[in-house]
C-alpha cells in the first residue's frame, strides 16, 4: 500500500480553484456580486501567502505569514456558510466537501501557528 503524501501548496491550489468556481456560479445579484468578491479574495489568498511563508526570513515573519492564510480560510468558511444558508449558488454541488476543507485548512494552520510558536528559539525550516 502506497502512502499519500500530504501536500498542502497542492491543498491550498485547488481550494482556491475551487473558490473560483464557486465565486463564477454566484446568481448575478447586488448580494452575489459582493460575497463573490469577497469569497474570491480570502479564498484564493492562502495559496500565495503560503508560498510567502516558504520563504520567510524569520520565524516571527514565518508565524505572521501562517497567521494571514488562517485568517482569510477562517473569513472564506464564513462566507461559504453564508452562500449555502442564503441559497445565492447557482450550482449548490459546488460546495460539496469545500466546507469541510476549509475546516480542515483552518485546523491545520492553527496547529501549524501553534508548533511554530513553540519552536520560536528554533532554527527556521
Amino acid at each position: 500500500m502506497q502512502k499519500t503524501k500530504f501536500n498542502l501548496e497542492e491543498r491550498l491550489l485547488e481550494f482556491a480553484a475551487r473558490i473560483i468556481r464557486v465565486s463564477e456560479s454566484l446568481k448575478r445579484s447586488r448580494a452575489g456580486n459582493h460575497i463573490a468578491d469577497q469569497l474570491l479574495r480570502s479564498g484564493t489568498s492562502p495559496f500565495g501567502h503560503h508560498g510567502e511563508a516558504e520563504g520567510a526570513e524569520s520565524r516571527d515573519d514565518f508565524i505572521h505569514k501562517l497567521k494571514v492564510c488562517y485568517k482569510e480560510l477562517r473569513e472564506s468558511r464564513r462566507w461559504l456558510r453564508l452562500i449555502q444558508k442564503a441559497e445565492l449558488i447557482a450550482r449548490p454541488t459546488l460546495l460539496e466537501g469545500l466546507l469541510t476543507e476549509a475546516d480542515e485548512l483552518v485546523r491545520i494552520f492553527a496547529s501549524s501557528i501553534r508548533t511554530a510558536h513553540r519552536n520560536r528559539n528554533g532554527a527556521l525550516t
